[in-house]
């Protein structure tokens, strides 16, 4: 079967997953301050950025791509195995911007693995297959570290149950690359992605494909990075730039900044509140699903609906969620909290699936039809950016107290949101689309 590979990127997605979060909270178990999880959240914001444009660079001009994924499995996998035993928080920092370096820098070598062997009217379908088994294996890695806290201290011991599951990860990307030499494709060079049209067709594909499950907390999109930025002439862009677009990648950049300074210090909120891992793992998984349940939906309202209003409305709505969430501390029993906490952080995840889906529409509707493929790479590269800011930027304000930290998150997811609210040009064009729509 030609897709089995992607059975084995699964299961090695199932580490990524798990990693993601499981980081984070083990240098909160090694006294890591609120800086220091800025910093872990900035430093593999940023470093995955070039990594995957200068990584897909060169699986473009390689006749063999399968070493790349076979080798940034086995990183992961080391990686992974190694971290438990690092002598400082500094060097686990170090491991994790290197884990998210391979794992970012892999993401276009991906998609060219699945387009290249398949013909131009089926790369929808299997970009949609990738995301959905990367999706699945994302998912399996958060209820993992839902569940493990109960499994292995029965195995191993509370005390060791942390360590345990990094284990249990690498044993995963391990088999993710035992499954991925037998079976990833071996397409002919001579149907390698490289004309301007074929990489056109795949950064649009890529930007109207549904983002998975892990974009609601962890939102940098590497691959998008690469493909939207492969044609990208920023000096072109300047003259093409009207007031309208200008002013919503500045609210773009105020709301991904927001977006990344609340994630950064929250593990160390949930932790201090009184959540165990498996309870923080399953509310990060309760907003992921809450956000790949409406992305479809999201895309049938954003074409229906005004999207200068929804997309105002749902910034507004996930501004004013950031700081309530440091209510739940206040509400008593732990199970209370965590009840609240679960509700909260899944409505979080609903606002990014309107977000992300209808952000995607007002670029796309702004952007002159000449430029447009480069004004969507503008806009993932500015995420990218304000993610590195956005982490930073929240583990500092965090010193000052958590209100103070999603105060701030929230205030500039706000500020983004009017800005985005006065852009009436967005409402004018959609009455002037429909009405030319009903003409006779």
């Amino acid at each position: 079967m030609r897709e089995r590979w992607l059975y084995a990127w699964a299961l090695g997605s199932v580490s990524f997953g798990g990693a993601s979060l499981l980081i984070p909270l083990y240098i909160v178990q090694l006294g890591a301050s609120t800086v220091q999880l800025g910093v872990l959240a900035a430093s593999a914001a940023v470093i995955g950025a070039p990594g995957a444009i200068l990584f897909g660079r060169l699986a473009n001009r390689v006749s063999n791509r399968r070493p790349m994924v076979l080798l940034t499995l086995a990183t992961v996998a080391g990686t992974l195995a190694a971290i438990p035993l690092l002598p400082s928080i500094a060097a686990v920092i170090v491991a994790n911007a290197a884990l998210w370096l391979v794992v970012a820098s892999v993401a276009p070598v991906l998609t060219m693995l699945v387009v290249d062997d398949a013909p131009e009217s089926a790369w929808s379908e299997r970009i949609g297959l990738l995301n959905k088994y990367q999706g699945y294996g994302w998912a399996g890695g958060l209820v993992l570290g839902t569940v493990w806290p109960l499994v292995g201290s029965r195995l191993v011991g509370a005390g060791a149950v942390t360590r345990a599951l990094f284990w249990v990860l690498a044993l995963c990307a391990g088999a993710g690359v035992l499954g991925a030499a037998r079976s990833l494709p071996r397409p002919d060079p001579s149907d390698h992605v490289t004309s301007e049209r074929k990489v056109r067709k795949v950064a649009r594909l890529l930007s109207e494909s549904r983002r998975g499950i892990k974009g609601s907390t962890f939102a940098f999109a590497p691959n998008r990075l690469y493909w939207t930025t492969r044609g990208l002439h920023p000096s072109r862009l300047v003259d093409r730039l009207d007031s309208a677009l200008a002013t919503y990648l500045t609210a773009a950049v105020l709301f991904f900044t927001g977006f990344a300074a609340f994630w950064a210090p929250l593990p160390l909120f949930l932790t201090d509140t009184g959540f165990d891992s498996g309870q923080v793992f399953a509310l990060y998984l309760a907003s992921s699903l809450a956000s790949a349940v409406l992305y479809e939906r999201a895309g049938a309202y954003a074409s229906r609906y005004d999207i200068r209003l929804l997309q105002s409305g749902a910034l507004a709505v996930r501004g004013l969620l950031f700081p309530g969430i440091v209510l739940v501390a206040g509400l008593g029993a732990v199970t209370v909290e965590f009840g609240a906490a679960g509700v909260g952080l899944a409505a979080i995840g609903l606002t990014w699936a309107v977000i992300a889906v209808v952000g995607t529409a007002i670029v796309t509707r702004l952007a002159p039809s000449s430029a447009r493929g480069e004004v969507l790479g503008i806009h993932t590269a500015l995420g990218a950016v304000a993610g590195g800011i956005g982490g930073v930027l929240g583990g500092w304000a965090a010193t000052f107290g958590y209100t103070v930290a999603f105060g701030v998150a929230g205030g500039l997811v706000v500020l983004g949101a009017v800005l985005v609210l006065s852009l009436r040009a967005l409402s004018e064009r959609r009455t002037t689309a429909g009405t030319a729509a009903n003409a006779p």
